[in-house]
């Protein structure tokens, strides 16, 4: 069998890396409570720390995950943190492949069987919602990941860093919805 030329081999290399990607450019996450580049509602706002809202987890709904998605991740981070970061306001990881949405309130209510929270930066397992210094805008990214994987093998008590790591070591795709909250 004759190898391809020198010159092929760059675009067979370019085409078989990107064959995954442009599959999961259909993956997609909605909301009927968060709405693309829009205001976070006071439901979805942190309870403390001066701010007043319910700290409730949003609903989120996700279609189209890429070939061979074998558990999924949700993630949300605070963009405009002040360190180099960000902020992890909520990480959620083993849900079951099965899975297409999280139901409203779900941090507390209930994820599905075998979803574990990982301790987000207020130093808490579960949804923490946005609370920013007064005075700036800030962007959240609210974002599901589809995984290689069944279960990463990671515990409630790991924390943002490691967790997202050991997300994007084992993502196929992600779709995110990015909002605002300012105070």
């Amino acid at each position: 069998m004759e190898l391809p030329s020198r010159r092929l081999l760059p675009l067979i290399l370019s085409l078989s890396l990107s064959a995954p990607l442009a599959q999961a450019a259909d993956f997609s996450v909605e909301s009927p409570d968060l709405r693309e580049g829009e205001t976070i509602a006071p439901a979805f706002v942190l309870k403390g720390a001066g701010c007043t809202g319910s700290n409730t987890s949003p609903r989120l709904d996700w279609k189209n995950p890429p070939e061979g998605t074998r558990s999924f991740a949700v993630t949300v981070r605070d963009l405009d943190a002040p360190n180099d970061g960000g902020f992890w306001h909520w990480l959620v990881v083993n849900i079951p492949a099965q899975t297409q949405l999280l139901e409203h309130g779900a941090s507390a209510a209930g994820l599905p069987e075998g979803a574990l929270q990982i301790r987000n930066d207020y130093g808490r397992t579960g949804y923490g919602g946005p609370c920013p210094a007064p005075g700036k805008l800030h962007r959240y990214e609210f974002t599901v990941w589809a995984l290689k994987v069944d279960k990463l093998k990671i515990q409630a008590s790991a924390g943002g860093a490691l967790g997202g790591f050991m997300i994007k070591q084992n993502a196929l795709g992600q779709a995110t919805l990015t909002t605002k909250y300012e105070r």
